[in-house]
């Protein structure tokens, strides 16, 4: 089928309901979709995840009473959980297991399939490998801002969601520590939560890409 011909299939709120990790090992190979304003459709092929599991996970934000930041955590799978980070940068993440449990997977890297010319443009003097080798250039290049926060991805109706595309056979699949942790405490500094497919050149240097 070609690209243009897709039909628009969300993952639905029962895959994100799984455990963390099992969703993060899943996305791998799933097609993440952003439809600008204008109708023009972006996506790519995601390549690498971290999961980051609620109140027994020191790394992740989930871990802390209810706030308003890590709120949407506490809300139904399949939301956009997007955060500001180091005064500049957003970053995408889905919520995952029941709702209460604040838990959720953050999409490190993709690998784009559709709207290349768009990505180019918000991505000006970059060579295509770093367009979406990492989850703050993703964000950039596919145009998504913190206005879409608690974005139903289970749905079309907001313009971002991830659909079904090709599975990652277990052979090329790596694992490793999650990127960024500073001074979180062991064990949750080295746990191997970060999945990435081995070998892609869109994975982020931080995670052994040539492997």
């Amino acid at each position: 089928m070609a690209t243009s011909d897709r039909v628009p299939t969300p993952l639905p709120p029962s895959f994100y309901a799984q455990p963390t990790l099992t969703v993060a090992r899943r996305l791998l190979g799933a097609r993440l979709v952003r439809v600008l304003p204008g109708g023009a459709r972006l996506s790519g092929r995601i390549v690498e995840t971290e999961a980051y599991t609620g109140l027994d996970d020191l790394a992740s934000h989930g871990r802390r009473k209810p706030t308003k930041r890590n709120a949407p955590m506490y809300g139904p799978p399949g939301r956009a959980y997007i955060y500001f980070t180091y005064g500049n940068y957003w970053m995408l993440n889905i919520v995952t297991e029941p709702e209460g449990d604040p838990a959720a997977v953050l999409i490190r890297a993709v690998e784009p399939l559709e709207g290349l010319d768009e990505m180019a443009a918000r991505r000006p003097d970059r060579p295509p490998l770093e367009w979406t080798s990492g989850p703050a250039k993703l964000v950039l290049a596919f145009g998504i801002t913190g206005d879409m926060n608690t974005t139903d991805m289970t749905t079309t109706g907001g313009g971002l969601w991830i659909e079904p595309d090709e599975s990652v056979p277990d052979d090329r699949v790596r694992t490793g520590p999650r990127v960024g942790l500073n001074t979180t405490p062991e064990p949750w500094l080295s746990l191997p939560w970060r999945f990435w497919v081995a070998g892609n050149h869109y994975v982020s240097k931080g995670s052994g890409r040539k492997q």
